[in-house]
């Protein structure tokens, strides 16, 4: 039986169509996917996203011990920041991408995608120099409000001005009277803010959320538009663009490694990566001819496979059939032509600038 959100009655009284995704009982739309993502886009949505997970270092060597996990630097970081990162494995492929969140040297927070909550909490535990970690997933619900009027809608029901959080930076406080975590952070290309609280005030939480949203144009929304709105990013999804046979050079995630900060799972790997090439990488590309590229297809280069589509969908915003893949590095630069195998039909495509536009 899949598990449920703390708002899981809520969802199906908004008639929300459900579906299984990582084991979880999920709203997959309300009205209409591209209504949801039109939303986002002009206005605001509100996804629920209490499925996804928490894990946390706490004491002293709490930052070195998360930080030697992870890819990106908390080193650096101030305390209130966040980054996002890779967890990898020895070989340099994902074991994850998580956003983890410094609230001091003793206080890390790493938030993980639902299908991998138990298996990033072993792999922690597994590697981790000094501090154990905690799997605190069931503690917290988590809602996305995002869009250009998601910080308005926010600002009117907390005292924390907003203005005073920066891009992948957090506070706490409340908001409508429920204690947050507020963090400007965000799947869909949009400002907007993720809200960690407690599972047993999420109801109340969500239902304020809506209830002062709804004048400015706040529709909840799921997980159709959630994807949709990251593809027309090329936001990397988990099992799909990245994976354990993936490493974030070929990902097109070279930022979020710091090589240079010192040892960390999978250094070496990507250290050896860099230095003898890459070979293939993770590029978009937009359909030449009429047809739309999923997941699992192949790409084509003179009638033979070289790749594969990981992520495709007729972009809502961007109006054209647009795609994420994996190709040789010959065949990564911007104006390169290839075809995708669309039900026995090569269709052609071209590698474009990223993220897509109109």
């Amino acid at each position: 039986m899949s598990r449920q959100t703390p708002i899981n009655k809520v969802h199906r009284a908004l008639g929300a169509r459900m579906v299984d995704f990582a084991g979880w009982d999920m709203p997959v739309q309300y009205t209409g996917v591209v209504a949801e993502h039109e939303a986002v886009r002009k206005a605001a949505g509100l996804f629920d996203v209490s499925h996804m997970g928490e894990i946390e270092f706490r004491g002293e060597g709490a930052l070195e011990s998360a930080n030697a996990l992870i890819t990106n630097d908390l080193q650096k970081c101030a305390d209130g920041q966040a980054v996002y990162a890779g967890l990898l494995n020895h070989k340099g492929g994902f074991v994850d991408d998580v956003v983890a969140y410094r609230f001091s040297p003793e206080h890390i927070l790493i938030c993980v995608n639902a299908s991998n909550r138990e298996k990033d909490f072993a792999w922690m535990s597994e590697n981790t120099p000094k501090v154990r970690p905690v799997n605190r997933s069931d503690d917290f619900a988590q809602f996305a409000i995002q869009g250009p009027k998601a910080a308005g809608i926010v600002q009117g029901l907390t005292e924390v001005p907003l203005e005073s959080i920066g891009t992948y930076r957090f506070r706490e406080g409340k908001v409508a009277g429920v204690p947050c975590i507020i963090s400007r952070t965000g799947y869909t290309g949009e400002d907007g803010f993720e809200l960690y609280c407690s599972p047993d005030r999420a109801v109340h939480l969500w239902n304020a959320l809506l209830e002062a949203g709804k004048p400015a144009g706040l529709v909840p929304a799921g997980l159709g538009a959630r994807d949709t709105l990251r593809t027309e990013m090329k936001y990397a999804l988990y099992g799909n663009d990245i994976d354990d046979a993936h490493t974030p050079l070929e990902a097109g995630l070279g930022w979020i490694v710091k090589i240079d900060k010192g040892e960390f799972v999978g250094r070496s790997a990507l250290a050896a990566q860099k230095a003898g090439g890459i070979q293939r990488k993770l590029v978009g590309f937009e359909m030449r001819e009429p047809g739309i590229p999923r997941h699992g297809y192949a790409i084509l280069k003179d009638g033979k496979p070289v790749g594969e589509v990981t992520s495709g969908t007729q972009g809502p915003t961007v109006k054209k059939a647009i795609g994420i893949g994996y190709v040789p590095t010959a065949l990564a630069a911007e104006g390169t032509t290839f075809e995708v195998d669309i039900r026995g039909r090569p269709v052609r495509a071209e590698v474009v600038k990223t993220p897509f536009k109109r």
